[in-house]
This record gives structure tokens, sequence and C-alpha cells, in this order.
């Protein structure tokens, strides 16, 4: 679900950024659901990792999170970041890499901005104009079909 295919510099990410990525997607997935934290923030919440972003040598990830239910997004992230070296010895332990990346957790707000661009798209200031523009693309090719009669 990458929905950033460039790094920083601007450069794509790599075949094998992207594949490891996901790879440690999965494994974090399988660990949050296998794992019980003492952590309040962390635990009976349902966590979503939307994304592994990591760095070219492999080095440094960042796991995009959102939790369910309506937890509170940066408790929950800063207890996964307390966690980071739990997760960073389950994760040695499932993967085959030579080093395990430093995961860093950042809330991933990404949902709600589709959410606002969605709401924009729907006001009425917009469907109005988009009503406008239909109405001119009717008239163009009425005009069209006009002039290829004649």
């Amino acid at each position: 679900m990458s929905s950033n295919n460039k790094n920083r510099s601007g450069t794509p990410r790599s075949q094998r950024q992207l594949r490891v990525g996901e790879e440690i997607r999965h494994a974090m997935s399988e660990i949050l659901n296998r794992t019980s934290f003492n952590d309040p923030n962390l635990e009976s919440v349902i966590i979503t990792i939307s994304e592994v972003r990591i760095s070219p040598d492999l080095k440094n990830a960042t796991a995009f999170v959102v939790p369910l239910g309506g937890a509170d997004l940066e408790a929950v992230t800063k207890s996964l970041n307390k966690a980071n070296g739990f997760f960073r010895r389950e994760l040695s332990h499932m993967l085959r890499l030579r080093s395990c990346p430093r995961i860093g957790f950042e809330p991933d707000t990404s949902f709600d901005e589709a959410a606002k661009i969605n709401t924009l798209l729907q006001s009425d200031s917009v469907q109005q104009d988009l009503r406008h523009d239909d109405d001119d693309a009717l008239i163009d090719s009425q005009a069209g079909d006009d002039e290829a009669d004649s």
C-alpha cells in the first residue's frame, strides 16, 4: 500500500526497499496480533500498520500506524516507540536480513487527509463548479455535433 514511492531526495524507492518494507509490515502485524502489552495505551487496542518505509541502506524503517476504535493516536505512537527495542528483537528472529533496521513509529494521517479531501469534493461549491463544467462540456460537444451535421 505504498502511497509514496519516492525517497525524500525525490528518487524512486528501489524494488528491494519496497519488498523489505512490506515484509517488515507483515511481520510487525503478526507481532502485534500475538503479543499482549502491559502498557495501558496498547492494551486491547487494534493497531493497523498501513505502510513501512525503509531507508536506502535498509538500516532505518518508519512504520505508519493507525489505532482502530478511537484510541489516542499520539499516545499509541509514543508507546510503540518506547517498545521499539522489543519490535526490533522480534523482527530479527523473523526476517532474513543481514541487520535488523531500527524501527520508528509515526501516526498515519493519510486516512484523515483523504476524508478531508472527500468532504471538500462533496461540498456545494465544488459540486456547483463541477455541474457548470459539465454543462460547458455538453454545450461544446453539441456545437461540435452541429458543425459535423452541416
